[in-house]
């Protein structure tokens, strides 16, 4: 979190999701969420007392609430103006203001009438707070006023899916940010520390047994298991846990720790101001394994308030285990961004590079591109891996210098040229910024990448990447785009993209139900599934009973069928978070279409009104807290409100029941075979390794683009 005074320019917190790298075991100097002062030390700086989060996972989805203290230390009151990286694929549900000792719920306007009711309530010197999104980098909140010598408390609560892949489930709490701005850098000093309390409390409820739950940054954190088999993980640095309180861990441990209660997951917490400050320097992030030998499954999680209501459905589809092993040889060429952002980072990435290389075999053959202002090549064409090329390219990787701007289209589109289409080849791409020089159209980024047999799988570490291009790009390619933080355990990064890169692909993948109306289907576009992904689909539907799924694709060109058939409820009031989701998950439908072609007033206009329904803050819209007859007097609905009351209920209920599985296809299985996994894989030390998984291991994540000789034949 960034705290900035009223009239300044803070250092931006930004999203992640494609290309976008930084490397693991660098030092980050200023790029933590904590308190921002001036550099000259002009103005004084709030204190963030207590930093306080809550999480939940079951169902498929994730819930967080992060409930923060702040403390004006000073005799004049203060604005407080603050901002936190996106978190992929997150829509902020709830953003609650204390006033008068109250907490008040906000409520979801354009964004336009949020930011003048602000201003108009700041000007009268009435309690005002308001939540915006600042494109795809961070949800920027503005909290007027913090008295002098009092404290401010708020609320944030935001929702996510929590896919599972190749059997490994991961949820990050971003706390880095991207640090790719130089001259916010350099304006702000960052003081990341938590004078107060801070505690981490994560709950994860699973049907499917799990066999191991770890957070490898941050061993202090214990985690244990209940009666009920959930699992729950806690860090408080005002509270250590006592070997009565909770049993440790570790990252292969099958065993039950004693009974933790999960609490009340909305409960405000009170104030330690005893406690140890604590650095929110690091990302945390939580992997849990799933049991090996699951069957693919599809699994069914709806919200309908009854008979003659439309209902809304998430629909998970986990494959079985189809997809054949691919041996062919390989090129490969390495596109490194040198641009001024990446000056501390850039000789930790050559090492990582160089080791990479060392692991090609004599017969595979590498180009090293790189880019800031302009790009270039170390040497003209492909070059065989002998031991003293390797050393060469070594030795000049090492003499480099980062510098400039990032002209990302001239990296990508030298690293593009001269594939050879009788060898499948690989593209690593490494950047941890946003594309500012040269071409930065999206739509000149997809043409580019549209002329090529290629594939773009794109592993994203850090906060900061231009997400909806790169994201666009990958799926254009028919290729994935995943992100990956500082903090990750990065082993697990490497045998996902492994499994990805060296098994066959569902291409043209396509869903129809017959036999329950449905609509609004959405993402619109699936592309392709690779081993071990999840398809994660929402929509409504009307009326109930038997339906017949059927899951189409082709696997090499040649075309598969998975069918099943199973009941959609008529009353389900469970998970009334879904209709959130399926609103999220229309919304970046439609985002995306303007992305792609240009802002249009009807779709921009459907964005806007999804988001006002749903509660959700978009770059559109955003979230407005003041007092309730100020609400009345603009004539805002407390729709929010109502719903917030409703998801809390259905949270408690589904807390004082057992967990219960969401399969759908039991009696009429989809697949015949089990999900993918990795125990049992095969290779170095039982995992599927080849000379890309060493860099991966090594570079920390890097966006790859896979093309192959079969290419052509498998889009078809």
């Amino acid at each position: 979190m960034n705290i900035r005074l009223p009239g300044m320019i803070g250092k931006m917190a930004v999203g992640v999701i494609v290309a976008g790298v930084a490397l693991i075991g660098m030092a980050r100097n200023g790029d933590a969420a904590g308190l921002l002062t001036p550099a000259d030390g002009s103005r004084p700086a709030l204190v963030l007392q207590d930093h306080l989060v809550k999480v939940v996972i079951e169902d498929g989805y994730a819930i967080t609430t992060v409930e923060q203290v702040f403390r004006n230390p000073h005799p004049s009151d203060l604005e407080a103006i603050y901002s936190f990286p996106v978190p992929e694929n997150a829509a902020v549900s709830e953003f609650t203001y204390w006033i008068d000792g109250k907490p008040v719920s906000g409520e979801v306007v354009t964004k336009e009438k949020a930011r003048r009711i602000y201003d108009d309530e700041k000007a009268a010197g009435r309690e005002a707070a308001v939540t915006e999104q600042d494109d795809y980098r961070t949800f920027d909140i503005s909290v007027w006023p913090v008295r002098a010598g009092k404290d401010v408390r708020i609320r944030i609560a935001y929702i996510q899916p929590a896919h599972i892949d190749t059997g490994i489930g991961r949820y990050v709490y971003p706390l880095e940010e991207g640090g790719v701005d130089e001259r916010k850098l350099a304006f702000w000093t960052a003081n990341e520390e938590v004078k107060g309390r801070f505690s981490f409390d994560l709950v994860l409820r699973s049907a499917y047994p799990v066999e191991a739950l770890r957070l490898p940054s941050h061993p202090q954190a214990v985690a244990t298991r209940n009666a009920a088999g959930d699992w729950l993980l806690h860090i408080d640095n005002a509270a250590p846990p006592s070997p009565t309180t909770g049993a440790a861990l570790t990252a292969e441990d099958g065993g039950t720790g004693p009974a933790t209660p999960a609490g009340d997951q909305n409960a405000p917490v009170a104030s330690s101001a005893q406690a140890a400050g604590t650095r929110l320097d690091r990302d945390m992030v939580v992997y849990w394994r799933l049991q090996s030998g699951l069957p693919g499954s599809i699994d069914l999680v709806a919200h309908k308030e009854g008979p003659g209501k439309r209902g809304t459905f998430m629909m998970v589809v986990t494959p079985g285990d189809d997809l054949q092993s691919i041996t062919d040889g390989r090129d490969w060429v390495f596109v490194l961004d040198i641009s001024g952002s990446m000056r501390r980072k850039f000789q930790t990435l050559a090492e990582g590079v160089a080791r990479g290389l060392k692991t090609l075999r004599p017969e595979d053959r590498f180009r090293i591109v790189l880019f800031n202002y302009q790009a270039h090549e170390l040497e003209s064409g492909f070059v065989n891996a002998t031991a003293q090329n390797v050393a060469r390219a070594i030795k000049a990787l090492r003499q480099t210098q980062a510098n400039g701007g990032t002209n990302l289209y001239a990296g990508l589109a030298l690293g593009l040229k001269g594939l050879d289409a009788d060898r499948s080849s690989g593209v690593v791409l490494v950047t941890d910024g946003v594309a500012n020089v040269g071409e930065t159209n999206q739509r000149a980024f997809l043409r580019l990448v549209e002329k090529q047999d290629v594939r773009l799988f794109t592993l994203v570490m850090g906060n900061s990447a231009n997400r909806p291009l790169l994201k666009a790009i990958s799926q254009a390619s028919g290729g994935t785009a995943v992100s990956v933080s500082n903090s990750d355990d990065i082993i697990g990064a490497v045998l996902s993209a492994t499994s990805k890169l060296s098994h066959q692909a569902l291409h043209g993948v396509r869903v129809e139900i017959d036999g329950v109306r449905t609509n609004d289907i959405a993402p619109r576009r699936f592309g392709g599934l690779y081993r071990g992904q999840q398809l994660v689909l929402f929509g409504h539907y009307w009326g109930s009973g038997q339906a017949t799924v059927t899951v189409s694709a082709k696997i090499s060109g040649k075309p598969v069928i998975y069918k099943t058939r199973f009941a959609f409820p008529d009353t389900q009031t469970g998970n009334p978070e879904v209709e959130r989701l399926w609103a999220f998950a229309a919304i970046e439908d439609m985002m995306r279409e303007m992305q792609m072609f240009g802002e249009d007033a009807d779709i921009k206009q459907g964005v806007i009104d999804t988001a006002i329904e749903n509660g959700l803050v978009t770059p559109y819209t955003s979230m407005i807290v003041v007092r309730e007859e100020v609400f009345a007097r603009h004539g805002i609905k407390r729709g929010n409100r109502g719903r917030l009351v409703r998801e809390a209920t259905a949270r408690q209920t589904r807390a004082r029941t057992p967990v219960r599985s969401r399969r759908v296809d039991h009696t009429a299985p989809a697949f015949k075979t089990a999900q993918a996994s990795y125990k049992g894989q095969r290779g170095s030390g039982g995992l599927a390794v080849d000379p890309f998984a060493f860099l991966l291991m090594l570079s920390a994540g890097m966006a790859f683009a896979w093309r192959s000789r079969r290419g052509r034949e498998c889009r078809q």
